[in-house]
C-alpha cells in the first residue's frame, strides 16, 4: 500500500483580507446566508475595501469562500444612531470611517451553510479583536440579528426571547455565539433591518471591550510574555461499539480545550486501539493492521476538529501500513487544517514481537503558529540523541504521546521526559492511556500519569512539574508556558547544558537521506 497523500485529508484554513476578486463568491453566500435581503453590490463592497481594507476579512477553506465579516472605525458618541445600520455604515459604503477613531463596528458575519457548525464566527470575531488591539481601539460595537425571535414572536416580547437566550433557556444561532464570544447585550433596537423576517426587524446593540487599551495612545503596547496553553489528554480505553463512539469521545475532549482558549491538545500513543474492541478478534499482528484500516477515517476526522475547534491537535498515534509494513505514526493537525506526521524511530521489543511495527528514520520538528515543536512517540524519549536534533532545529516543545502497561514503564517515560528538559532547555508534555481493553492482546491494561515538564530552576516550579494528572483517572490538565521564560533561562540560567556541552570530546552525529549532520 502507498502512503496516504496528507493533502488529500488537509482542509486548508487561511484568515485574510478581503478582495474584490472574491465578490461572486461572497454574493452567492449573501443569498444562502439571508434568503430575501438585498446583497452589498459591487461598488460597495469596492468602496470597503478601498476605505478600510484591514477591516474587510474572511476566511477561505481550500480556495473557498467559507465565511466573511465587515467592520470600519468611528468615534465613540453616545448620541450616535447605533440603531440605524444606513446612517451607521454609510449605506455599505463606510465613506465615514474614522482613522483616529475609537470604536470598531461590526457591519455583517456571514457563514457559508456548507461551513456551519465549524466554529468559523470565532475566528472572525477574534480576527476582529486583533485589529482592536493594533489599533488601540476601545471596542467593538455591533447590532446582532436574532434569527432565532419569528420561532417565538406569538409567545413572547423581543426583550423576553434575548432574556431566555441570556439565561441558557433558549439557543439563538447569532446571539449565543456573541455572547460566547465575549459580547455583552446593552439594548434592543427595534425596526433595524425591516426586511429581516427570521429577527422580526429587531436587533441586538452589543459591545465587546478592550482591555489592553491605552487611552491617548496611537499603537497597541505589546506584551513580552505570550503563553502557549497546553491540554494534555489523559484517555480512558473502554469497549466501544464503532468509530462514531470513538469519535465523540475524542471531540468531548476537543471541546473543553477549545472551551479554555488552548493552543495545543495531546492524546496519547495509540489510543486508537480502543477502536479493536469493535472489529472481529484475530491474532495481534493482523489485528494491527485491521487497525490501520481505520487511518482515513481518523484522518478526516481530526484534521476537520483542528478547524472547527481552532487547536492545535497532537493525534496521539496510530498504526499505518505503507508499502506493507507497518508504521506507528503521530500526526500533527494544525488549526489552519493542514497535517505533519512524525514516525516512532524506536520499536519496544513487544511493538516488534505482538506486531511487528518498522521503525522510521527521522527527526521532524514543525512550525506552527505557536512556534516550533518536536513529536516523540512514547520510547523514543528514552534516547536523548533525538531530543538534542529537535532541540537543535530549533523546538521548544517536545510532545510525547505514551501508552504503558505498568507503572515502571511509565516512570521510565516520565523521568526521562524530565531529563530532556534539563539536557536541552525546553518543556516537555506527556500524555497517556489508562483503563483496560479485556481480550485486546498487548493493549489490554494501562497506566499513565500524564504531565508538563520543564527545566529545573528558580523561576520554573519548585519540582520541574508545571502540572500533571492524578494517575489513571480519565482527566485533562491545562497550562500555559513561557517561551521567553524559556529563553531567558537557556542563556542565563544556574546551569546551561546547552552551552557547556564539550564538543571537543563528543558529538551527536545523524543522518537524514544522503546527508550527514553534527550536533
Amino acid at each position: 500500500m502507498e502512503p496516504l497523500d496528507l493533502s488529500d485529508f488537509e482542509l486548508k484554513t487561511v484568515i485574510r483580507k478581503l478582495t474584490i476578486d472574491d465578490y461572486d463568491q461572497l454574493l452567492e453566500m449573501a443569498h444562502l446566508c439571508f434568503p430575501g435581503m438585498l446583497p452589498w453590490d459591487r461598488d460597495q463592497i469596492e468602496s470597503q475595501l478601498e476605505v478600510f481594507p484591514e477591516g474587510q476579512i474572511c476566511v477561505e477553506i481550500d480556495g473557498k469562500l467559507a465565511a466573511s465579516s465587515s467592520s470600519l472605525v468611528l468615534e465613540y458618541d453616545p448620541s450616535l444612531e447605533w440603531h440605524n445600520w444606513k446612517a451607521v455604515a454609510d449605506e455599505g459604503y463606510i465613506r465615514n470611517h474614522k482613522k483616529k477613531g475609537d470604536t470598531l463596528y461590526g457591519i455583517e458575519i456571514m457563514v457559508h451553510p456548507d461551513y456551519r457548525g465549524m466554529k468559523l464566527s470565532r475566528r472572525l470575531y477574534d480576527a476582529r479583536k486583533d485589529v482592536c488591539r493594533d489599533m488601540n481601539l476601545a471596542r467593538i460595537i455591533i447590532a446582532g440579528r436574532i434569527p432565532g425571535y419569528h420561532k417565538m414572536s406569538e409567545k413572547m416580547t423581543a426583550r423576553e426571547y434575548i432574556d431566555h437566550v441570556l439565561n441558557k433557556q433558549t439557543y439563538d444561532p447569532v446571539l449565543t455565539a456573541q455572547l460566547s464570544n465575549g459580547f455583552a447585550v446593552q439594548g434592543l433596537i427595534p425596526n433595524y433591518l425591516p426586511t429581516d423576517l427570521e429577527s422580526c426587524g429587531y436587533a441586538t446593540y452589543l459591545e465587546w471591550t478592550n482591555l489592553d487599551y491605552v487611552r491617548g495612545a496611537k499603537r497597541r503596547f505589546h506584551h513580552i510574555v505570550e503563553p502557549i496553553r497546553i491540554c494534555a489528554v489523559q484517555y480512558q480505553l473502554r469497549t466501544i461499539s464503532g468509530f462514531d463512539e470513538f469519535a465523540q469521545q475524542c471531540e468531548f475532549f476537543l471541546d473543553t480545550a477549545s472551551d479554555y482558549k488552548c493552543d495545543f491538545v495531546l492524546f496519547p500513543e495509540l489510543f486508537t486501539t480502543q477502536l479493536l474492541s469493535c472489529v472481529k478478534s484475530s491474532r495481534p499482528g493482523q489485528a494491527a493492521r485491521q487497525l490501520a484500516d481505520f487511518t482515513e477515517q481518523y484522518l478526516d476526522f481530526f484534521t476537520e476538529m483542528a478547524v472547527k475547534y481552532d487547536v492545535n491537535v497532537i493525534g496521539g498515534s496510530q498504526f499505518v501500513v505503507e508499502h506493507d509494513n507497518l508504521y506507528n505514526v503521530s500526526y500533527l493537525f494544525r488549526r489552519d487544517g493542514s497535517i505533519g506526521k512524525q514516525y516512532k524511530i524506536h520499536i519496544t521489543p513487544s511493538e516488534r514481537k505482538w506486531w511487528g511495527v518498522v521503525p522510521g528514520d527521522r527527526v521532524e520538528v514543525f512550525d506552527t503558529d505557536c512556534g516550533v515543536i518536536a513529536i516523540q512517540i512514547c520510547y523514543d524519549i528514552e534516547f536523548p540523541e533525538l531530543t538534542r536534533i529537535a532541540a537543535d532545529k530549533g523546538a521548544q516543545i517536545i510532545f510525547v504521546p505514551f501508552n504503558t502497561d505498568t507503572r515502571h514503564g511509565y516512570l521510565r517515560v516520565r523521568h526521562c521526559a524530565q531529563a530532556r528538559c534539563i539536557e536541552n532547555h525546553l518543556y516537555v508534555a506527556i500524555s497517556g492511556c489508562t483503563g483496560n481493553l479485556p481480550f485486546v492482546e498487548n493493549a489490554d491494561i494501562h497506566y499513565a500519569q500524564s504531565g508538563i515538564f520543564t527545566p529545573a530552576d528558580a523561576e520554573f516550579a519548585r519540582d520541574a512539574v508545571a502540572a500533571e494528572c492524578n494517575p489513571n483517572v480519565e482527566t485533562v490538565i491545562i497550562h500555559d508556558l513561557d517561551f521567553e521564560q524559556l529563553r531567558r533561562h537557556k542563556e542565563s540560567g544556574s546551569v546551561q547544558n546547552w552551552n557547556d556541552r564539550r564538543r571537543d570530546l563528543y558529538r551527536v552525529t545523524y543522518r537524514e537521506g544522503d546527508q550527514t549532520f553534527e550536533i
